[in-house]
């Protein structure tokens, strides 16, 4: 199945593989990870899921906000 990214009218698949690239990316730096590790834990999170509801514009954030936003769900989550 492939995923299909729109917001109005508007195909942003494009946009959106390219963003969750580049949000991989800067967690994978910041954590000193591998990034296909990185970006199982990514998309496996609640951060990820708000990504791909693109009605709330969360996708239109810097991949910096989003990255950021991922790890304070993550130290939210550490008991």
């Amino acid at each position: 199945m492939e995923t299909k990214y729109t917001y109005g009218e508007d195909d942003i698949t494009i946009d959106m593989m390219f963003k969750i690239e580049h949000i991989a990316s800067i967690i994978a730096k910041h954590e000193n990870k591998d990034f296909d590790t990185v970006f199982a834990e990514f998309v496996a999170s609640k951060t990820y899921k708000a990504l791909q509801n693109t009605s709330n514009a969360l996708w239109a954030e810097s991949s910096e906000f989003i990255a950021d936003d991922y790890c304070r769900e993550k130290m939210k989550s550490v008991p």
